[in-house]
This record gives structure tokens, sequence and C-alpha cells, in this order.
């Protein structure tokens, strides 16, 4: 075991180049409604003051929010948000309104009692199969009422909603800093209160389990086995594999695998090093073994791939999509 377990869901949120895209704060006056389509980019909405009803498509009951809560929408389902008033919403704003208002706080809507709401996005730039991903419900809610949620979780909901408020010099970084720290502290809610059937998350919470992934992030070019893993953790080989794939998803080998091929693309893109130098630290025995599996599960081979635009360089055209 490690002396300090790795915390998986920084690496993972780390690897995949997780970045958060903010839309700007609105003041949104009864009667009032936002229709969103299905979009690339999951949506995550802080309401600052106030409340509005969430209908997402797919599900059969509408979500109620207060002030202060938040909720995220990672499989950037279509949805719509109205004041809660009204059986079936007419006028929408439109999602090209929002847009054009990015990072300036303006009212939208009638002269009705006023609900302030932040909104924003968050990508991910390698791999959004990873089984944390997948594992996500179609919405995460997080209240006020909710008795896992953390005094951390709501001081990020106050700063971000004051900072909006108020911008000054720096605001734009600042806001966009407290988002980022606003989505890891709704996803670490969630693997506290991930229930069951929820995947990855609970997988987190197992010690065995969640002992097993933070061995093979600390130390991806090991030469795992099934049996090395479950003896590190203390069970038998196939309690290990059962209870792995039960809670993960997919087997330790395939995480394994898989995992070494997103933390293969980071490096690819984010460093010098040689496809030699990869591939070990990756637990290949040669560059061409390495590459023919990187191609297997990219569909490019690493020369390829490195070659290829970051996220970082497609940042602009994502708050588009």
């Amino acid at each position: 075991m490690p002396d300090e377990k790795t915390d998986v869901v920084s690496d993972v949120l780390e690897t995949l180049r997780f970045k958060t895209l903010l839309f700007g704060r609105f003041e949104l006056g009864a009667p009032w409604a936002l229709r969103l389509p299905r979009k690339v980019n999951a949506s995550f909405y802080v309401v600052a003051r106030g409340g509005l009803r969430l209908q997402v498509e797919g599900l059969a009951q509408p979500v109620f929010l207060s002030a202060g809560d938040v909720v995220l929408l990672p499989r950037a389902t279509a949805h719509v948000l109205d004041d809660g008033t009204r059986k079936v919403p007419r006028d929408f704003i439109t999602h090209e309104q929002l847009r054009a208002s990015s990072g300036t706080a303006v009212r939208l809507g009638g002269p009705g009692a006023t609900t302030t709401l932040i909104t924003g996005c968050f990508q991910f730039g390698v791999d959004p199969t990873h089984p944390l991903l997948r594992a996500f419900p179609p919405i995460i809610h997080l209240s006020t009422q909710e008795s896992g949620r953390t005094p951390s979780l709501a001081a990020a909901v106050q700063l971000i909603s004051a900072e909006t408020a108020e911008p000054g010099p720096g605001s734009a970084l600042v806001v966009g800093r407290l988002a980022d720290v606003l989505l890891v502290q709704a996803l670490r809610a969630q693997a506290v209160l991930a229930k069951p059937g929820e995947g990855g998350w609970r997988a987190l919470a197992d010690p065995a389990i969640g002992n097993a992934l933070a061995l093979m992030h600390e130390r991806p070019g090991d030469p795992w086995t099934v049996e090395r893993l479950a003896a590190a953790v203390g069970l038998s080989r196939s309690g290990f594999a059962a209870r792995f794939h039960a809670l993960v998803g997919e087997t330790p080998l395939q995480y394994l695998s898989n995992w070494r091929m997103t933390r293969s693309a980071r490096w690819l893109h984010e460093s010098d090093d040689s496809l030699d130098a990869i591939a070990e630290r990756a637990g290949y025995e040669s560059a061409p073994a390495f590459s023919k599996a990187f191609k297997r599960r990219w569909g490019m081979g690493p020369g390829a791939y490195r070659r290829t635009p970051t996220l970082r360089e497609t940042r602009l055209a994502l708050i588009d999509t």
C-alpha cells in the first residue's frame, strides 16, 4: 500500500484536463423560461437568489431549486428552466442571448420576482468514457437541505455569487478558478452521496476497491495482475475481481489498460519524452507494443496523436457548442 493513498478523483480530473467555462450571471424576472438544447459541454447552475424549476429531458419529475443550490447536468442533456409558476413555458430566453451576455450581469425576463442564476459548463479534454464519468446520474442536485453538503461547498457558492455580483480587476480569472473549485466540491459530494448502482463513485468509498484504484493511479506502469492487486488489498482473487467489476463496471485489467492509455495521451501532449520512455512509464515492454495498444484505444498512433490540437487550443470553440 502507498504511504499516502493517491487521491483518485483529483488524479482523474487533472489527467482528463478538466475545464470550466463560465457563461455568466443573470437576473431573471418572472415570468421567464430558458430552453437549453443537448450540447457537447455539460452544464452547471448556481442559484444565488430566488428559486426555479428544472425539467431534464428523459426525467418524469421536475426538480425545484432554491437559493444556495447547485445543480450539474453531466450528460449535457436538453433541459428547461423556468420560474416554476407556469405548467407550459412559452416565451423562452434564447441560448444566443445567454452566450452574448457572457461575462456580464444581465437582466432578462419580465418585471416579477427575480431569480439570480450563475450559469456555466464544463468539459473534459481526454477520455470522457472514464468509469467515473460514465457513472454520473443524469442530474446532480446539491441542495441547501442536503445532509451531505459540506461547508466548503457552501463557501464556494457564496464566493462565486459575490464575485459575479461585483466584478473587479481580474474577475474573469477569479471566477474561473472559483468555478473549478465549485465543480470539484460538487463531485466530492457526489462521491459521498452516491447511491447503489452509481458505479465508480461507490467504488471510491469501498476500502478495498478504493485502495486498488489508488495503487493503479499511483503506479500505472507497475506489472499489475489481478492476483497482485487482490493480495495488496487483502482479498481473494475471485472476490476482488467480482467486487471490482460490480463497482467500477469493468475488470481490473481493463481499467488499468484504459487508464494507462489516458495517462499516455496526456504525456504525449504535455511532454517531449520519447515513445520508448512513455511506453516504459505506461508499463509496456517496447514502443511497438505500446503503439499498437495506443492505436487500438484512440484510433491513431502516438505520433499522430501528439500532433493533434489540445483542449487549450480549442477552448474558444467549446464556448459556442
